[in-house]
């Protein structure tokens, strides 16, 4: 199973870092990684592998947003699934 986290935020230094710590920590592998900066803004999407967590989905999801407002960015995590089902509308 995979899903999509996406990252924006005003850029800093060791943005991907965190994210990419945030991940290791409830066990989400990544798979394929894009980032830029637009302006002053940094931006990211991931594709990571949710098959061994060692938390449920949604405990990951809250996670991960969890960590977004404590370092200023708004990161989100969805089933690809999901965003699939989304983007087919």
């Amino acid at each position: 199973m995979r899903a999509v986290v996406s990252v924006v935020g005003k850029d800093a230094v060791g943005i991907i870092a965190k994210v990419s710590s945030g991940c290791a920590k409830f066990g989400a592998n990544i798979l394929d990684i894009s980032q830029t900066v637009l302006q002053d803004y940094f931006t990211m999407i991931m594709i990571v592998d949710v098959d061994n967590l060692s938390v449920s989905f949604s405990e990951f999801v809250d996670g991960m947003a969890a960590l977004g407002r404590q370092e200023h960015l708004e990161i989100r995590a969805m089933h690809e699934d999901i965003f699939n089902a989304m983007h087919r509308i």
